[in-house]
C-alpha cells in the first residue's frame, strides 16, 4: 500500500495532536473577527461594487474578510507559541513563526490598501517582495543541498543563498497572485485554500512522525492548524450569496502563507517540496491557463478578464455552487496526488510530477479553455 509508511517510527501521532488548540483558537477568533469586519466595512463603505463585467454580483459586498482571517491566524499561531514554550528549539521555532506572521501581516496590509485605493501592479509586487523578505530575514529558505545532491552536485553556501533569494520571492509572488486570481466566486478561494492546507497538515504530520526536523515539524503543524482555523472561520460568511469578501487582503495573505509552507517543505527530502507544489496544483493550473490563453490570443497578460477556469464553467451553463464544488473536487484530487508523491521514491515522484503537468495541460487544451471569445475578452480593471 502506498500509504503504509505514512506514520513513521520516530514520533507517535499524539506528538502532533498536542497542538490541536491552535485550530479552535484560530477558528473562533476568525469567526468573530470576520463578523465584526463585515459591520465595520459596511459602516465605512469599504465594499466591492458590481460592474456587470468582471464583478457580476448583484449588490455591493463588504470587504475586510482578509483581516478577519489574519486575526484568527495570528491568535492561533500565538497559541502554538505558548504550547511549545518548553521545547529545546523554542528560540529558532519562534523566529520562524514570527517571520511568517510578519510577512503575512505585510501581505494582508498591501492587499487591504489595494482594496481601498487600487494600487498599481508594480506597487503590489513591491509589497509582496517585502513580505518575502520577512521569510528570508527569519532564515526560512529552501534547502537546495538536497536537490543538488540528487543531481550529484555540491553547492557552496554563497551560491545556495544567491539562488534561495529569487526562489523565495518567486514562490511568494506566484502563490499570492495565483490565489488572488482564484478569488472570483463565493467560497471558492477560501474553500480551495482550506483543502490545500489540510493536505499540507497531513504532510506535516507525516514528516513529524518520521522526526526529520526538530524546528520545522512543529512550525509547519502550527501554521497549518492556524490557517485552516482562520479560513474555516471566514467561510460561513463567504458562502453563496457572500456577505463579505476576503478581498486582496485575504487572497494575498492566504497566498503568502501557502508559499511559506511550500518553502518549509523544501527541507531534507526533495520529493516533499514537489509534493507540496502538486497539492497547490489547482491555483497553479488556473493561473497558467489564464496567462497562456492571453498570450495565445494576443491579449494583455496582466489585465483582468472573465476567462478563468471557473468563469468558463459558469459561461458553459454550470451553476455557481456546482462550479465551486467541482473546483473543490479538483483541489482534492491534486491534494491526493501530492500526498501520494510524498510516499514514493524521488525518481518515481519526478515521473508522476511530469505526468500530472502533461495531463493537466492536455485536458485544458482539449476542453477549449485556452480560447478567448465573447465575454471572456480582456477588460480593464475599474
Amino acid at each position: 500500500m502506498i500509504f503504509s509508511q505514512f506514520v513513521g517510527p520516530e514520533r507517535p501521532l499524539s506528538w502532533s495532536l498536542q497542538f490541536w488548540p491552535v485550530l479552535p483558537c484560530a477558528f473562533f477568533v476568525a469567526l468573530t473577527a470576520t463578523w465584526l469586519c463585515k459591520k465595520i466595512a459596511l459602516k465605512l463603505g469599504i465594499v466591492d461594487r458590481p460592474d456587470a463585467v468582471v464583478k457580476t454580483h448583484k449588490e455591493p459586498v463588504a470587504y475586510l474578510g482578509g483581516v478577519g482571517i489574519l486575526a484568527g491566524l495570528t491568535v492561533g499561531m500565538l497559541a502554538g507559541v505558548v504550547l511549545m514554550k518548553d521545547f529545546d528549539i523554542f528560540d529558532k521555532s519562534l523566529k520562524w513563526l514570527l517571520g511568517i506572521l510578519a510577512g503575512a501581516a505585510i501581505a494582508c496590509t498591501v492587499g487591504l490598501i489595494d482594496d481601498i485605493v487600487d494600487l498599481r501592479p508594480r506597487q503590489k509586487f513591491l509589497g509582496q517582495i517585502i513580505a518575502a523578505a520577512a521569510l528570508l530575514a527569519a532564515g526560512i529558505r529552501p534547502d537546495l543541498q538536497q536537490a543538488a545532491a540528487f543531481l550529484g552536485w555540491t553547492m557552496p553556501d554563497w551560491l545556495e543563498w544567491a539562488i534561495d533569494i529569487p526562489i523565495v520571492i518567486f514562490f511568494v509572488l506566484g502563490a499570492t497572485n495565483s490565489l488572488n486570481l482564484l478569488d472570483g466566486l463565493d467560497g471558492l478561494c477560501g474553500g480551495v485554500t482550506a483543502i490545500i492546507t489540510i493536505a499540507f497538515l497531513l504532510l506535516s504530520i507525516h514528516r513529524a512522525t518520521w522526526g526529520f526536523s526538530e524546528v520545522g515539524d512543529p512550525v509547519r503543524i502550527i501554521v497549518c492548524l492556524g490557517m485552516v482555523g482562520g479560513v474555516l472561520g471566514f467561510l460561513p460568511f463567504n458562502r453563496h450569496p457572500a456577505k463579505i469578501f476576503m478581498g486582496d487582503a485575504g487572497s494575498l495573505l492566504l497566498g503568502f502563507v501557502t508559499a511559506s509552507l511550500m518553502i518549509l517543505f523544501a527541507e531534507e527530502i526533495f520529493r516533499w517540496w514537489m509534493a507540496s507544489i502538486v497539492i497547490f496544483g489547482l491555483p497553479i493550473l488556473d493561473t497558467a491557463t489564464a496567462l497562456v490563453r492571453r498570450w495565445l490570443n494576443r491579449k494583455p497578460l496582466f489585465v483582468s478578464d472573465r476567462g478563468h477556469i471557473y468563469d468558463q464553467m459558469i459561461d458553459r451553463g454550470i451553476p455557481l455552487k456546482k462550479t465551486v464544488a467541482i473546483c473543490y473536487g479538483l483541489a482534492a484530487v491534486y491534494a491526493f496526488i501530492g500526498l501520494a508523491i510524498s510516499q514514493m521514491r524521488t525518481r518515481y515522484s519526478v515521473f508522476i510530477y511530469l505526468f500530472v503537468i502533461v495531463v493537466s495541460g492536455g485536458i485544458i487544451w482539449k476542453k477549449g479553455f485556452l480560447k478567448m471569445e465573447g465575454n471572456r475578452g480582456a477588460v480593464k480593471k475599474r
